[in-house]
């Protein structure tokens, strides 16, 4: 679900008290459950490539490799970087055939994700609103993330000048994004609703009706409330992880 935060709040700290107070819903996997596709639907119709990703089966990953080290969290094809799609027919067809299915979102196409420790998240949203600084999609994750949809830096001609996404995610130095992961070419997010082991979620705190601003008017908040987490290893694990 989609809560709306496109406004000042008046007041500081009511996005961490919404947060922090809300139990999130376990979703409904049932074909017969609208509400799950008509988040993806819309999720796509706001130019967001979708492919099918693996869930919870009990207390592992629907993929059954043995000891998978991103249960519920990966894409379930090799192909999925030219299988996303916003294609709504496809779309709907994937959730319907595969009603327990989460779906990861492509970024470097239409956008990039900028994924943080949700505690900074959360100081840099509220601030960021104060500051009536142009937030797009936001998306927060039960096991301590949050992701900000932004425009991709551009979709040049030439494909030799890609960045990888390598070079986002894992920087040289932390000291230039602190806690901070660039997602763009070669990478991908869940995309809400999806659902986590330990009944844990992936939900919209603003939905994708919110227009895709640039990565560069968010990054220096990001930045900064990212710094406390300068030198924590925790937060380099490898993303994603390629099967």
């Amino acid at each position: 679900m989609s809560a709306e935060f496109g406004r000042r709040t008046g007041g500081q700290g009511r996005i961490s008290q919404w947060l922090r107070g809300r139990r999130p819903a376990r979703l409904k996997g049932d074909a017969g459950d609208g509400g799950r596709e008509a988040m993806l639907v819309a999720a796509a119709a706001a130019g967001l490539p979708l492919a099918p990703a693996a869930h919870p089966a009990g207390y592992r990953c629907s993929c059954d490799r043995v000891g998978c080290p991103t249960p519920a969290r990966h894409p379930v094809s090799f192909a999925w970087q030219t299988q996303s799609t916003t294609d709504r027919a496809q779309i709907e067809r994937w959730a319907r055939h595969q009603p327990q299915a989460n779906f990861i979102t492509a970024t470097g196409m239409v956008h990039d994700v900028l994924d943080v420790p949700r505690e900074a998240g959360e100081q840099a949203l509220e601030r960021l609103l104060a500051s009536e600084v142009e937030v797009g999609p936001v998306a927060a994750t039960g096991d301590g993330r949050m992701l900000f949809f932004t425009l991709t830096r551009g979709t040049p001609e030439d494909e030799d000048e890609w960045w990888p996404c390598e070079l986002d995610c894992h920087p040289e130095t932390m000291d230039e994004h602190p806690g901070l992961r660039w997602h763009c070419r070669g990478s991908y997010v869940l995309v809400p609703p999806a659902q986590l082991p330990d009944d844990l979620t992936v939900e919209w705190i603003r939905g994708p009706e919110h227009a895709l601003p640039d990565p560069l008017s968010l990054l220096e908040l990001l930045t900064d409330a990212c710094a406390p987490y300068a030198g924590d290893e925790t937060e380099l694990a490898g993303w994603p992880h390629r099967r």
